[in-house]
């Protein structure tokens, strides 16, 4: 994991530092809430651990602009030295996923901190998505209307590029570069693949997804949004 450590304290960031780069976790290290911020916008962390009380910018603005103006979703565990509920509450306000109240187990830190960033991991999946068709890009799965839909590997090239694209038109001799590169089969290949996609996504469904624009290409787009 990379984590990012935003604390004052210089004896519980060397703590914090030392035991999970000793876990062989990267550790980046910020004393103050300006710092921080830059780091935590110009680099990606699975987790930061952030004190409340900071020099230059306190925690609770630092995770506010980090999730507002930023808009980073890094997981932020907060830390701080006072239990009360109205500053959780206001913690969790700001953006901030989990507190902590000092003096803390750096084991209970850990597993926080390991639970956070496979949540993280897990939200991370990359999926395409227009109208009730989905394709997962990690899986390589294809679904309609809850429905998964068997794809050869060109089918899948062209679906992605073509949602990708999506609502705009895709010219022919760009699709054709993306999935053939500089060696194309024939000149009927992408109509013919194209025909093989309709049958899969369109035909056994009420509503048309691909569409053709005469002399130009291809789009895949959700007609009810187009007509909005």
């Amino acid at each position: 994991m990379k984590i990012l450590v935003v604390e004052d304290n210089t004896d519980i960031a060397a703590n914090i530092v030392d035991y999970f780069e000793e876990k062989d976790h990267i550790v980046d290290y910020a004393g103050d809430g300006i710092t921080g911020l830059h780091l935590a916008v110009t680099n990606d962390f699975d987790v930061i651990v952030l004190d409340l009380m900071l020099p230059g910018m306190d925690g609770l603005d630092l995770c506010k602009k980090l999730r507002k103006d930023a808009k980073k979703n890094t997981p932020v565990i907060m830390l701080t030295a006072r239990d009360t509920l109205e500053q959780k509450l206001e913690g969790f306000e700001y953006g901030a996923d989990d507190y902590m109240v000092k003096p803390f187990a750096l084991q209970e830190l850990e597993a926080r901190v390991s639970v956070l960033s496979k949540r993280k991991k897990n939200s991370m999946k990359r999926i395409l998505k227009v109208a009730d068709l989905e394709y997962n890009l990690d899986s390589l799965t294809v679904s309609r209307a809850g429905k998964e839909l068997k794809m050869n590997p060109t089918g899948l090239k062209l679906l992605q590029y073509l949602m990708e694209a999506s609502p705009y038109v895709v010219p022919r001799e760009e699709l054709e570069v993306k999935v053939w590169g500089e060696e194309m089969p024939d000149s009927d290949s992408l109509r013919v693949h194209i025909h093989g996609l309709r049958a899969t996504i369109d035909k056994p469904f009420e509503k048309q997804l691909i569409f053709t624009r005469h002399g130009i290409g291809y789009h895949l787009s959700d007609p009810d949004e187009l007509s909005e």
